[in-house]
Parts: C-alpha cells; sequence; structure tokens
C-alpha cells in the first residue's frame, strides 16, 4: 500500500490486510517519522521545525528545543488519538501511533539536506527530492 502516514487510514489498512507499505511524505508532525523509524533525535542537536534554529544553538535555544519537542509529544498524542482508537478497533489489539507506523516497509522521503537539517536516517529511508534526484537527460 501507497500511502501518506499523515492520516494512517491506509497504514492500518495494511496491517490488517497484512500487506507491506510504502510511505510517501515530507515529514511528519511530532518527528512521528523518527520516532516509528528509531532514528536518533536529541533535543539538544536537532532543532524543532518552525523554530529557526541551526545546528549551531546556544543554550537558550537549546533549552527552548527541548521544551518544543517535551509539548510535541503531549499535543500529538492528543491529536493522533482518534486514529490509535480507530486501528485498536479495525486490528483487535491496543495499538500506539508510534508502532502502528513502525511496520511501514520503505519510507519515501521529499527533503533535500540542502534546505533541512542533515540528521541520522536508517536503511529503509530513501531520499526522492531536491540534489538526491538524478538529472534528466
Amino acid at each position: 500500500v501507497l500511502t501518506d502516514p499523515v492520516v494512517p487510514c491506509g497504514q492500518i489498512l495494511a496491517l490488517h490486510l497484512s500487506i507491506p507499505s510504502v510511505f510517501f511524505l515530507r515529514g511528519l508532525p511530532c518527528s512521528f517519522d523518527l520516532r516509528a523509524t528509531q532514528c536518533p533525535d536529541p533535543a539538544s542537536y536537532v532543532p524543532r521545525t518552525f523554530t529557526d534554529n541551526s545546528d549551531h544553538m546556544t543554550f537558550i535555544q537549546r533549552v527552548e528545543n527541548l521544551l518544543l519537542k517535551s509539548s510535541e509529544s503531549f499535543l500529538c498524542n492528543f491529536a493522533y488519538l482518534p486514529f490509535e482508537l480507530l486501528a485498536s478497533d479495525v486490528l483487535h489489539r491496543p495499538v500506539t501511533m508510534k508502532e502502528l507506523l513502525s511496520h511501514g516497509s520503505i519510507w519515501l522521503k521529499r527533503i533535500d539536506f540542502v534546505f533541512e537539517y542533515p540528521m541520522p536516517v536508517m536503511p529503509n529511508i530513501v531520499f526522492i527530492g531536491g540534489i538526491n534526484c538524478g538529472k534528466k537527460k
């Protein structure tokens, strides 16, 4: 199933039918994509989205980054609660958002490290945007 994990209905269907899923995305709120693939994401080094921080942060910016990361976790768990309940009903077992997304086979990410902060990634994450694409002949 080729799906966008922002609305995880395709992933719920893929798990219910026991078929592999391919995620096509630019990024997920609250770093669910990094948590689901078990990528390292330390708050003191990786700037949060919409903070305008660079990879060279002051102590105050690092504290701000940590506070934003902790508030993101609370807000996103609340926002994705209906999908967790839907997945639990369909799959007949309790399911978290992280567990739901961790079953993705391939993550096709439309980002470019020229515009984004370079981050560690897992082998099943493939970059398909920007300078990562081949030139047309």
